[in-house]
């Protein structure tokens, strides 16, 4: 079973992490969302309070494809809707192709790269990440005490990674270390999107325009792979952008999941 919590009332919507993080990933957010929605914060198999991710024959999106359904099943979820961030975004885009859920949002998913130099590059964005977070552990509670330190750390992730908890910054990068072997095995597997979706299922792409982890020309790629989708620029947010504008994200993952309009959206549907 996945670490999990379920937050507020209403139709239910499972938020899922990107690779190396965790459910608090989704806390700037989340009292917000769970306002309008049963929120649902999951950790990934090898993250968070998970249980480890034990690889087997299948390819990795089919292993998180049943988790996935082995996790809606225990919570008595019968096709939610789905937002989901990175990875948790290319999760999420693979459970509306299998007719999982009622509607799916992402925030730069993955698996819109143009080929093999590029995830190349995502890959070393990774490495440089996870090195840096296990050099930096005995200073960690010290450099992330202070917003400039919490900025330079998530600098990567997020534009405003300042903004973040000192708390939340120092479980986040004690959780990036913990998850390497997940990430290993999950990179292993990498490959692009090329599904078809059912257009009957509302689909989101939103995007950080400082995205510098899934560079934001992806978001372009997305755009034709997913004609039937609405497409979302998030300006001056970086890859992690639920810190970057809480407002903005929390309208795009209420829109997205159906949500009656509150007024006019925030955002520009690119």
């Amino acid at each position: 079973m996945l670490a999990h919590e379920r937050i507020g009332s209403g139709e239910p919507l499972v938020l899922v992490h990107g690779i190396g993080h965790r459910r608090q990933a989704w806390y700037p957010v989340v009292d917000r969302l769970a306002e309008h929605r049963e929120v649902v914060l999951i950790d990934l198999p090898g993250h968070g309070e998970s249980p480890a991710l034990v690889p087997d024959e299948r390819p990795i999106k089919e292993h998180l494809r049943d988790v996935l359904e082995e996790t809606f099943a225990a919570l008595d979820l019968d096709r939610p809707h789905i937002a989901g961030n990175s990875l948790g975004g290319r999760i999420a885009l693979e459970a509306a192709a299998d007719n999982l859920v009622s509607s799916a949002t992402t925030l730069a998913p993955a698996g819109f790269w143009r080929g093999s130099l590029d995830f190349l590059y995502i890959r070393a964005v990774f490495v440089a990440l996870t090195g840096a977070a296990t050099l930096a552990q005995p200073i960690a509670p010290a450099l992330l005490r202070t917003a400039p330190g919490r900025a330079a750390a998530m600098g990567l992730l997020m534009t405003h990674g300042g903004r973040l908890a000192p708390e939340l910054a120092l479980g986040d990068l004690r959780g990036l270390v913990a998850a390497k072997p997940a990430l290993r095995t999950i990179m292993d597997g990498g490959e692009p999107f090329d599904r078809t979706i059912d257009p009957s299922i509302p689909v989101t792409v939103a995007w950080g325009t400082r995205d510098l982890v899934l560079l934001p020309y992806q978001a372009g790629r997305a755009r034709k792979a997913l004609p039937h989708a609405a497409h979302v620029s998030l300006p001056k947010c970086g890859h992690v952008p639920m810190i970057d504008d809480v407002d903005l994200v929390v309208d795009v993952l209420l829109e997205g999941s159906n949500h009656p309009r509150l007024g006019q959206p925030r955002y520009d549907v690119a």
